[in-house]
């Protein structure tokens, strides 16, 4: 049997991408580390950036054509799923609605020669750090010359039921985001674009993700659904979920 070589390439580029991705996002360990957020290079105005994401869509995790302001064929599903007047139906919607993640280009001190990275948090640290910004005795703390270090403190999960954490404080001290023009330029001109680590979903490749998540068995990404419970585990009213699919896609 001869080796699928289409196979093993588009397996080498999604590795290729993983690693990429990778070295472009910083997530916090355990313990206390320091970071500056700077400004965005492609967003002076506003270094916060909310994606929208998919997760868990066929194990996968899909970028929401909503963070550009386009349509998106699961919240659309979702919709028809709310208007089927089930509780079940409702929920299973709201679990599969695009959940956003707020992204911010750092540099992490004592690592500024890797460059900008991005940290991605949740409501809770968002919320914390609009908090501060807007707080008149703090203000502007991404400016790369009057700015401020903040000090990020995560606790890993420590069982089951529990959640990680991750608690922030501004220090004091306004200071340069750094004194090496090297990685001033860095700051300034060599930040990756967020929608390059984080692409862009199609309408019609997320339309096919979700079809096959509902129909696991299908050989065609753009099959009909079958009503069968494996095809909507845990979905509810499997008939009306369907029903809802192809009202949606198939009128």
């Amino acid at each position: 049997m001869a080796i699928d070589l289409n196979a093993i390439r588009k397996k080498l580029t999604n590795l290729q991408s993983q690693t990429g991705k990778q070295n472009n996002l910083w997530k916090p360990e355990p313990g206390k580390q320091t970071i500056r957020i700077v400004p965005y290079q492609f967003n002076k105005d506003n270094p916060f950036q909310e994606l929208y994401f998919h997760y868990n869509l066929g194990k996968r995790t899909y970028l929401s054509p909503v963070t550009f302001g386009k349509a998106d064929p699961v919240v659309e599903f979702c919709e028809q799923l709310k208007a089927t007047g089930n509780k079940e139906d409702w929920q299973m919607a709201r679990k599969m609605e695009p959940k956003m993640r707020t992204y911010v280009p750092v540099i992490v001190r004592g690592q500024e020669s890797e460059g900008v990275k991005f940290w991605g948090f949740g409501k809770t640290v968002y919320q914390e750090l609009l908090s501060i910004i807007s707080d008149p005795d703090y203000g502007d703390i991404t400016d790369p010359v009057n700015g401020r270090d903040v000090s990020v403190e995560f606790t890993a999960a420590e069982g089951a039921g529990s959640y990680p954490k991750t608690a922030i404080r501004v220090k004091p001290n306004q200071t340069a985001a750094t004194g090496d023009k090297n990685i001033a330029d860095g700051i300034m001109n060599g930040q990756k674009n967020i929608t390059e680590i984080f692409k862009e979903v199609s309408y019609d490749d997320l339309k096919a993700a979700l079809g096959e998540w509902l129909d696991p068995e299908s050989s065609e990404a753009e099959a009909q659904p079958q009503a069968t419970a494996t095809a909507t585990s845990g979905a509810g009213k499997v008939d009306d979920v369907n029903q809802a699919f192809d009202e949606l896609f198939n009128s």
